[in-house]
């Protein structure tokens, strides 16, 4: 049978990234307590296509892929799956992200009362040759109370929800657990987001945020700092945006650091 892919091309054009995007299987993230979250994790991985090669043969990521499902997947399984997709390819460089939905309990901060809130997670990672990279991004809801708002108003101050993101690279074998770095960005906005409160437990959460005033450039600033002081952070990016109650757009602010 004809091999298409493999015929040679003869336009000259190295295509820098080639590959599957969107699939979904059910993986296991290693938790703090030395426990597995089984998650479902969606997909996307990708080779650098030289320019004598017409195509790619597709089937040979969702092979290596399957092997992985139900696995417990983390900074070193994504540099082997890398590893195996190189070879697969013969590729000089690959790329691999996996997002999923992380559940993290919470406890409603006057009643007590325990809940689970999810949060977008990201495990990405890039071989060049035996160089690898790794990137661990989360996504975080807070509450912001705008200062402005709060410092001309006789009565109240707009809030609304915001979502604080951060993407950054730690030192090879250095981890950085989810279970720690999302509370330390929760702190960053004028109040956490919990999914279940009773009267006592908003009262607590509104004044809160009221007695925080933050716009997305404080919330930016504040999260630099907390991120400076973790060890072995070599790179990281820190993203809010704020979905204003009282206009029809979103407020945002980033910044980025290391190389």
């Amino acid at each position: 049978m004809r091999d298409v892919a493999a015929e040679t091309d003869q336009r000259g054009i190295t295509i820098d990234r080639v590959g599957v995007r969107d699939i979904h299987l059910p993986v296991m993230i290693r938790e703090k307590n030395g426990g597995m979250a089984r998650v479902v994790g969606r997909f996307d991985v990708s080779v650098q296509l030289p320019h004598y090669e017409r195509g790619t043969h597709m089937s040979r990521f969702v092979e290596i892929l399957s092997r992985w499902s139900k696995k417990a997947v983390a900074m070193a399984e994504i540099r082997e799956m890398l590893s195996e997709v190189q070879k697969a390819f013969n590729a000089q460089t690959a790329q691999l992200s996996l997002q999923f939905k992380y559940f993290l309990q919470k406890q409603a901060p006057a009643t007590g009362l325990p809940c689970q809130l999810d949060y977008d997670c990201l495990f990405a990672g890039e071989m060049r040759g035996d160089y690898y990279t790794f990137t661990l991004g989360v996504a975080v809801p807070i509450t912001t109370l705008c200062p402005c708002s709060k410092e001309i108003s006789d009565r109240g101050a707009h809030s609304q929800r915001a979502e604080l993101s951060v993407r950054l690279r730690s030192a090879d074998g250095f981890i950085i657990w989810l279970e720690d770095l999302v509370p330390l960005l929760e702190a960053q906005g004028s109040s956490e987001i919990f999914p279940m409160l009773k009267r006592a437990d908003e009262k607590v959460v509104t004044e809160r945020a009221y007695d925080n005033p933050k716009f997305v450039e404080d919330v930016v600033r504040d999260t630099v700092l907390a991120i400076r002081d973790l060890a072995k952070v070599s790179w990281f990016s820190v993203q809010c945006n704020s979905y204003e109650s009282i206009h029809n757009h979103i407020a945002y602010a980033y910044a980025e650091s290391g190389g």
